[in-house]
C-alpha cells in the first residue's frame, strides 16, 4: 500500500505539475523515445549480469510487490520455531533428523508457514542444525563459520540492487542518446524544408527523451533499488537472529536465553519485548502440554528442564 501511495505522489507531482503548466499528454507521449531508452537499459542489464543475478532480481521485485512484509507475526513464528527446535535438540541433535531433512513435510515446521515461505532462511536454519549434528563444534568456531556464510550471502543478495542502481544511473545518459537521435532527425527535416513549427515539434519530442531518462533514474529505478537493499537487509537481520540463537545454544545456554539473544537483533519497529516473548512461549508450552502432546513429547521436555 505504501509503495502504491508513493507511485501516486511521484506521478501526480511530475505529470500533474506538467498539465497545470498547460502541457498536454500527446506532447510527452513519445513511444519511440521510450523504446530506445527502456530497451537500451534492459539490454545493458542483461548484458552486464549473469543469469542467476537476473533471476534473483526478479525474485526480489516480486517480494517487494506481492510478498507479505516481515512483521511481528513473522518474528513470533521464527522465534517459536527456533525455540521448539532447541527443545528437541536438548534431547540430542539426532532427534532433529526427521525435521531438518524434510522441513516442508515436518509437522513442526508446518506450524510456522511464514518461515516455510522463506526458502533461503529455511535452508540456513536446517543446514546449520545439520552442521551441529555432524560433530562437536564450539560456539567460537560456529560463530566464525556463520559470519563468513552470512557475509557471502549478503554480498550475493545485494548484487541485484547494485546492478539495478547502476542502470538507473545510466538512464539520463540513455535519455541523452535518444534526444541526440531526435535532433539528428530534426536536422534532416530542416534540409527537407520543414517549417519552424514542425522543427519546434521535433525538438520538443527529442527533449522528451532526456526527461524520460531522468525520470526513470530518480523516480523509478533508484527507489526500487533502495527497496531491494532494504529487503536484503531485513532478510539478513532474520539470519543474524538465527545465528545468535544457534551460537548461544552451542555455548550451553538454556533455550529461553538463546531465543532472547536472537530477539535482541529483531528490528526495533517489530521487536517483541521479553515479556511478550515469554507469553508466546507460555502459550506454546500450554498447547504442547495437552494430553495428546504430553504422551508424545512431555517426557523429553521434562528431562530438558
Amino acid at each position: 500500500m505504501q509503495q502504491i501511495l508513493g507511485i501516486f505522489i511521484v506521478m501526480g507531482s511530475v505529470f500533474g505539475g506538467f498539465f497545470m503548466m498547460g502541457g498536454s499528454f500527446h506532447q510527452i507521449w513519445q513511444p519511440i523515445e521510450l523504446l530506445v531508452i527502456a530497451g537500451a537499459g534492459l539490454g545493458a542489464l542483461v548484458l552486464g549480469n549473469p543469469r542467476h543475478v537476473l533471476a534473483e532480481m526478479m525474485t526480489q521485485l516480486k517480494k517487494i510487490l506481492f510478498r507479505k512484509k516481515y512483521d511481528s507475526e513473522f518474528q513470533r513464528q521464527l522465534l517459536l520455531l527456533m525455540y521448539e527446535l532447541l527443545q528437541l535438540a536438548a534431547g540430542g541433535l539426532k532427534a532433529l533428523d526427521a525435521h531438518v531433512e524434510a522441513p516442508k513435510d515436518s509437522p513442526l515446521f508446518q506450524r510456522y508457514p511464514r518461515v516455510l515461505e522463506e526458502s533461503k532462511l529455511l535452508a540456513f536454519i536446517v543446514d546449520n542444525f545439520r552442521l551441529m549434528a555432524m560433530g562437536k563444534i564450539n560456539a567460537h568456531e560456529l560463530e566464525g563459520v556463520l559470519e563468513q556464510e552470512l557475509e557471502a550471502i549478503h554480498e550475493e543478495l545485494n548484487q541485484p540492487a547494485k546492478s539495478l542502481n547502476k542502470i538507473g544511473e545510466a538512464m539520463p545518459g540513455f535519455g541523452i542518446l535518444a534526444a541526440v537521435l531526435g535532433i539528428v532527425i530534426t536536422m534532416n527535416t530542416v534540409s527537407e524544408g520543414a517549417t519552424s513549427g514542425e522543427i519546434a515539434e521535433h525538438v520538443g519530442a527529442a527533449m522528451v527523451g532526456t526527461f524520460i531518462g531522468i525520470f526513470f533514474c530518480y523516480g523509478v529505478l533508484d527507489p526500487i533499488s533502495n527497496m531491494m537493499k532494504q529487503l536484503v537487509g531485513q532478510e539478513a537481520s532474520n539470519k543474524e537472529c538465527v545465528k545468535v540463537v544457534l551460537v548461544t545454544h552451542v555455548a550451553g545456554k538454556p533455550p529461553l536465553l538463546a531465543i532472547d539473544a536472537g530477539r535482541r537483533l529483531v528490528p526495533l519497529n517489530i521487536k517483541p519485548s521479553f515479556a511478550q516473548l515469554e507469553r508466546w512461549i507460555n502459550d506454546l508450552e500450554g498447547r504442547d502440554s495437552a494430553p495428546e502432546e504430553n504422551s508424545r513429547r512431555g517426557g523429553g521436555r521434562a528431562k530438558a528442564a
